[in-house]
């Protein structure tokens, strides 16, 4: 049942501290956040992360971070399950999307909710799929453009190296060309935080990908994983796999867009299985992006 309120919702900004009760919702929720995100997160926006409270206690939750000043990305649209359909959710939603100003919103969008979004001003673009599973060789050499020579299965391996050991620079140019905004204050953390591999594929020394895996609360999660070419991806794929084998993950999860139909063909000959869907979704135009680098975003929460 509800719990008994003398006060109206109360929606101000929330703290990095506040932030482990909304990740502890979204685990509820069944979205396997990563177990260290949140520092990666509100370096990018400090300012973007919301909280509804009822007589000081957290009833609902929203992200609305600033990547620019014409980009912004809306996640972690959440309210307490006992107090749903009261009105907190809404209200919450308003008040965060204030914090845009006129920049284009993005955000990936649950099928029970994208009527309201469209209500709200955005249009579809793109879905995108979660794959899971223990993945496996492939299922023939040419499968996925690979061969023996350039698949690797460690960070160690030929052609796929620490991402620390390629210059941020080109790295950060890289992760621009394949997202809707430079990011570098999101960037750095993602790269470095505790528990987070990241990977990159060079090849002739020139820069053909990288990627990131992290533990997460069920399966790793791997993202972003952008590359050149289904060879470059599958090389970042099987060697973050290792990866999350090495801290006791055989399972990843990876959200794929259907934009890049290569994606999901790696996916599946790597033996994951789709699970759920989302949509992509903005309130106006978006710098374009090389999208057939783009085999796995980087999080449902900030795009």
């Amino acid at each position: 049942m509800p719990l008994p309120s003398t006060g109206s919702l109360q929606v101000s900004p929330a703290t990095l501290q506040d932030w482990s009760v909304v990740r502890r919702w979204a685990v509820a929720e069944g979205w396997n956040p990563g177990l260290a995100d949140a520092a990666a997160f509100f370096a990018q926006d400090p300012e973007g992360f919301f909280l509804g409270r009822v007589d000081g206690e957290p009833v609902s939750a929203i992200s609305v971070v600033n990547y620019s000043d014409r980009y912004a990305f809306l996640g972690f649209y959440l309210v307490r399950p006992d107090l749903r359909g009261l009105g907190h959710g809404l209200a919450t939603w308003r008040t965060a999307l204030a914090h845009a100003g006129d920049r284009t919103v993005g955000l990936d969008g649950v099928p029970d909710q994208q009527d309201n979004y469209r209500r709200s001003g955005f249009s579809s673009v793109h879905r995108t799929a979660r794959y899971v599973g223990e993945p496996s060789a492939p299922s023939s050499p040419g499968a996925t453009g690979s061969t023996d020579a350039t698949r690797t299965t460690h960070a160690t391996g030929p052609h796929v190296v620490p991402a620390h050991d390629v210059d941020p620079a080109a790295l950060a140019a890289y992760d621009s060309a394949c997202h809707h905004a430079e990011r570098p204050r999101f960037l750095a953390p993602w790269l470095a935080t505790a528990g987070h591999r990241a990977l990159a594929r060079v090849v002739d020394g020139r820069l053909t990908g990288y990627g990131v895996v992290r533990p997460a609360e069920d399966e790793a999660r791997v993202g972003p994983l952008f590359a050149d070419t289904p060879a470059d991806a599958a090389a970042l794929l099987d060697a973050l796999a290792a990866e999350a084998r090495a801290f006791g993950s055989a399972r990843i999860a990876i959200d794929m867009p259907e934009a890049n139909p290569a994606a999901a063909r790696l996916a599946l000959d790597r033996g994951l299985e789709p699970t759920f869907e989302t949509a992509r979704m903005y309130t106006g135009p978006v710098r374009p992006i090389a999208q057939d680098r783009v085999f796995g975003i980087t999080t449902l929460e900030l795009g």
